[in-house]
């Protein structure tokens, strides 16, 4: 197995890192965590960050570890209630994994809107985190609802009926491009309740993965970063082309890896990792993306 060579890291994200360390307290790294490619309408202000998360905004400090949100309502977004250490040792058993772990302490899973993550994850196809966020935040601004907290000014994001109504037009003019009539088809199947996702987060993987193939505009991939961010699927591990990337690099002695991945090679290579990785394969799939997007030196938000 190739090792991983830290020492290429930039310095000035050793640095950053050495700054923000996770709360020792809750062990949630805020900034690695946002900044790891699973949420997209996030903003830092005088390091506070503040989120979009469906009808609701959630602020978040750092020095000390606080939430607050818009609706007053708690909001375990972190996932605090996973048993972290229990997770890291499972995943930990892997080489490459361990040295990540190490690396990015306190990164966590998110725990999403629902409806949201799906439609970002639609949006998110063939395109980079900053084209994702701007078309996101257009999203907000033409159908979203204007709400104020902290003396800042938000817009959150639309309900499924709002965006299910909506022109084709309209929904165009917030760079959706082909992606637009999968934005409109999949939101009138959530409002019409044939995406339950209550139901989707009790049942099981296989179950919750044929229910979002159904929806226009969702394959495999999509439909694992909906599972694995706002749906309790832990055992989800998108393949995307980073990730594919990172398996021919670093484990191509365990998984071979097509640079086309079929939707059968993609159930059978998700077997697979789940065999190797273990049922918390999403905390896997996390801190390997998460590290090698670094590696590259790869915009964030």
């Amino acid at each position: 197995m190739k090792s991983l060579v830290w020492m290429h890291i930039h310095p000035n994200l050793v640095n950053r890192y050495l700054c923000e360390m996770p709360d020792l307290h809750t062990n949630i790294n805020i900034h690695e965590t946002i900044n790891s490619g699973q949420v997209f309408l996030w903003e830092n202000h005088k390091n506070v960050w503040f989120g979009i998360d469906g009808s609701d905004i959630i602020q978040v400090k750092h020095e000390p570890f606080e939430i607050l949100t818009l609706s007053k309502e708690p909001k375990d977004f972190f996932r605090n209630d996973d048993n972290y250490k229990k997770i890291l040792k499972s995943i930990s058993h892997d080489k490459i994994v361990k040295k990540a772990v190490k690396h990015y302490p306190g990164l966590r899973i998110t725990r999403q809107d629902p409806f949201q993550c799906c439609i970002s994850f639609i949006i998110s196809a063939n395109s980079n985190i900053p084209n994702i966020k701007t078309r996101l935040q257009k999203l907000c601004r033409k159908f979203g609802t204007r709400v104020n907290f902290d003396k800042k000014e938000f817009f959150v994001f639309p309900k499924p009926r709002t965006l299910a109504n909506a022109s084709i037009n309209d929904l165009q003019e917030c760079g959706l491009g082909y992606r637009t009539k999968y934005v409109k088809d999949t939101s009138f199947f959530v409002d019409t309740g044939e995406i339950d996702f209550d139901y989707l987060k009790k049942a099981d993987y296989q179950t919750v993965k044929e229910s979002l193939l159904k929806l226009p505009g969702i394959g495999d991939k999509v439909a694992d970063c909906i599972m694995l961010f706002s749906l309790e699927k832990l055992e989800a591990f998108p393949l995307d082309t980073w990730i594919l990337k990172i398996l021919q690099k670093y484990y191509s002695d365990k998984f071979h890896i097509e640079e086309k991945i079929t939707k059968k090679k993609y159930e059978n290579t998700h077997q697979q990792i789940l065999n190797y990785f273990g049922i918390y394969s999403g905390y896997s799939q996390q801190f390997l993306f998460k590290m090698e997007r670094d590696l590259n030196e790869k915009k964030w938000l």
